[in-house]
């Protein structure tokens, strides 16, 4: 990571940091309580671990961290799935009006469940990324950059998406509302599967010995199913 040290990491952490702030609005805010307990555990575990990510490749890959920081997408076939991506917020602000107005009974058991699955999904993640250094936020292809077919790359070709779909379809539970599973699957779903599609465009076109491992490793996103 180039520049001063301490500017750099002050910077790895400055991004993590905004992004924990403004999902706390934007799930306390529609609440209009601090009472919201669903979201104080989600809130928490998922802070717990995106510092801990953070902390963690700023020592062992803060190159990784640095690609991770990069947002805006080259590839024009992203549009779509960028905006129903910006559209999944819906399934953040959901859960506090639905903890005001009482829309919806997600038994405990259910909420704490839910909480597991979606923690486990984002320790999948971490584990991805310390498989494959090239896990950018983007859709692209480095210079150099090799196929990675070891570790969970040898079960589905896009197990970082594998994280997401557990963290995505899971979290409207774990905030205890049922109403918020609508745009998980109204938004999040398509997201994911046009993504995919668009990225395994590029990787077929642009990266050497893409093809081989296509053929090879049938699955893109859940063993048995697709």
């Amino acid at each position: 990571m180039e520049g001063n040290p301490r500017e750099s990491k002050l910077k790895a952490y400055l991004g993590p940091l905004v992004i924990l702030i403004v999902l706390g609005a934007i799930l306390f805010l529609p609440a209009g309580s601090f009472r919201f307990w669903q979201a104080w555990i989600w809130w928490l575990g998922f802070s717990v671990l995106t510092i801990f990510m953070t902390a963690y490749f700023l020592k062992k890959d803060p190159e990784l961290l640095s690609k991770r920081r990069q947002t805006k997408e080259k590839e024009t076939t992203q549009k779509i799935p960028t905006l129903l991506a910006r559209l999944n917020l819906l399934g953040y602000l959901i859960p506090g009006l639905d903890f005001r107005f009482h829309w919806s009974t997600v038994p405990v058991w259910m909420v704490l469940a839910a909480n597991v699955i979606v923690f486990l999904g984002y320790t999948f993640i971490i584990l991805v990324f310390k498989e494959n250094s090239y896990a950018s936020a983007v859709i692209q292809v480095e210079k150099e950059q090799q196929v990675i077919t070891t570790g969970p790359y040898a079960i589905v070709r896009h197990p970082m998406y594998t994280g997401m779909l557990l963290m995505g379809l899971f979290t409207p539970l774990a905030l205890g509302s049922y109403w918020a599973l609508i745009p998980s699957v109204v938004f999040f779903l398509p997201y994911l599967i046009l993504r995919i599609k668009g990225e395994e465009t590029l990787l077929l076109r642009d990266l050497p010995g893409y093809i081989k491992y296509y053929h090879k490793t049938h699955y893109r996103l859940i063993p048995f199913v697709w």
